[in-house]
């Protein structure tokens, strides 16, 4: 059951990861989608969620091999 569970709370991170990756593909393609006024409110917005998806996984793994003890000196606590 845990691993269930962590593999939902990594799921939803790397498919906002995944939408922010589109965000930013349609806006060099000039295609602009419904709900954004403009491309470059569309291209920020990608990349705040590839930074903030990305950046949950990494600080997810970083903790849990942090409880592992597996990680090298200058990053643990």
């Amino acid at each position: 059951m845990g691993r269930l569970v962590a593999f939902i709370i990594l799921l939803i991170p790397g498919i906002m990861a995944a939408y922010g990756i589109k965000l930013m593909r349609d806006t060099l393609f000039n295609k602009l989608l419904e709900p954004y006024p403009a491309l470059w409110i569309q291209f920020t917005l990608g990349t705040i969620f590839v930074v903030l998806g990305i950046g949950f996984f990494a600080g997810f793994l970083l903790n849990r091999d942090r409880k592992k003890g597996t990680v090298s000196k200058r990053f643990q606590k």
